[in-house]
């Protein structure tokens, strides 16, 4: 059976489990039926993932956070871009939150507007078509 025997560097490290959310919320999205596009590059717009139904695209952006809780306060990293939803995965949980990009500098994770969702599709899903 394959075993990586090498050490990853921790930046690395980091890199591929933000990754890894965001693949993620791609397969969950294909499953749905969006069409998903990733841009080559994506500094100066701040769209890690771009989904479209056919006529409509939207942007996305997956950040993950180390929360302790749902009223952990999260930043605005998208001024000037033109995001439209923010999904935030608790890395050290089995929990997430969908949103629609706001303007605010920061706001907490149980703000009226998010969508909290457990990191399965069915509840993802559910949360995303609420929207």
């Amino acid at each position: 059976m394959p075993r990586r025997l090498t050490e990853t560097k921790s930046g690395t490290r980091q890199a591929l489990i933000n990754t890894s959310y965001e693949s993620k919320v791609v397969s969950w999205l294909m499953q749905d039926g969006w069409q998903v596009f990733f841009p080559i590059l994506d500094h100066g717009h701040q769209t890690d993932i771009l989904i479209s139904d056919g006529p409509n695209y939207y942007r996305i952006q997956v950040k993950t956070v180390e929360a302790t809780g749902d009223e952990h306060v999260v930043h605005n990293c998208w001024e000037g871009s033109n995001v439209d939803v923010v999904i935030y995965f608790a890395r050290n949980s089995n929990w997430g939150v969908i949103t629609p990009a706001f303007t605010q500098n920061k706001r907490p994770l149980n703000h009226e507007e998010h969508r909290k969702f457990k990191q399965t599709k069915k509840e993802f899903l559910r949360e995303f078509h609420q929207l």
